[in-house]
């Protein structure tokens, strides 16, 4: 017989909103009485931009940025309808990016 699973890949620049928003829906799908593995911290993705700082001649004035990316990921182990329609109807904060998977 084969298992039903949902995979909830959820990433942000804001790990305390992506934590927040993990905790939410590991909450309501706990409520609705389904099974949950995760929220599983994945590799945080770093881009380094390095940039001149005058525009002329100073190249050896330079100054450093970065971007880091944080991910997570959430599994639903055999969900029922009311799961899915209540994961649905869930707000989660602005910057929290969602891939859902079955």
């Amino acid at each position: 017989m084969a298992r039903q699973r949902i995979r909830i890949r959820l990433k942000s620049f804001d790990h305390k909103a992506l934590d927040t928003s993990a905790h939410q829906i590991v909450e309501t799908a706990t409520r609705m009485g389904a099974r949950v593995a995760g929220p599983v911290p994945l590799p945080t993705r770093i881009q380094k931009f390095t940039v001149i700082r005058g525009p002329f001649i100073d190249k050896d004035s330079r100054e450093q940025f970065e971007m880091r990316t944080h991910k997570r990921i959430v599994d639903i182990l055999d969900p029922n309808p009311r799961v899915v329609d209540a994961l649905m109807r869930l707000s989660l904060p602005a910057g929290v990016s969602i891939e859902i998977k079955s």
